[in-house]
């Protein structure tokens, strides 16, 4: 998998050589984005790669995960593509162009972590004060914790992207 600095990939953007796709999603697009980036959020990659610009490709995301896992669906599908590494966190640490929306969403993973951690102390809370069968609960969210560890996977993160404050 390639990848390209954000500070080449702003210059590459700037010159039109190739187009930048953030994969994120709408909600997180809207709060903050690359002037001159397209959204095709990861949750509906596979759907839109179709309605990508002809070209070279640059993708983005948060931090770079979900850009790997488009670049992969891309190279699958036989088209080149680079990652930016560290995403649009790493893109705004360098003082690089970025435009700011007035929607304020939570990245994607940070609202994973929220979620699991709120699932874990509820499923521990009920565990101990109602019944000892909610311990499933969090057993359940670590074993998804660890399968996204392993597989690069979060099957959490495409259900929070069909959630309204995720979308456009």
């Amino acid at each position: 998998m390639k990848t390209i600095l954000p500070d080449t990939a702003a210059k590459t953007l700037e010159e039109k050589r190739a187009a930048l796709i953030d994969v994120r999603e709408p909600g997180e697009f809207a709060t903050v984005r690359v002037p001159g980036s397209t959204n095709v959020p990861l949750s509906s990659f596979e759907d839109g790669i179709a309605s990508l610009p002809p070209g070279d490709l640059m993708i983005l995301c948060a931090r770079s995960p979900r850009a790997f896992a488009a670049a992969e669906l891309l190279a699958k599908r036989g088209r080149d593509s680079a990652v930016v590494e560290g995403g649009i966190a790493e893109w705004i640490r360098r003082g690089l162009p970025a435009e700011t929306g007035t929607r304020r969403v939570w990245p994607m993973e940070r609202q994973v972590r929220f979620v699991a951690g709120v699932l874990v102390l509820a499923g521990v809370s009920l565990g101990f004060w109602v019944n000892a069968g909610f311990f499933g609960i969090a057993a359940f969210v670590g074993l998804g914790l660890t399968v996204s560890g392993l597989t690069g996977f979060c099957g959490m993160t495409h259900v929070l992207a069909l959630c309204p404050w995720n979308r456009n």
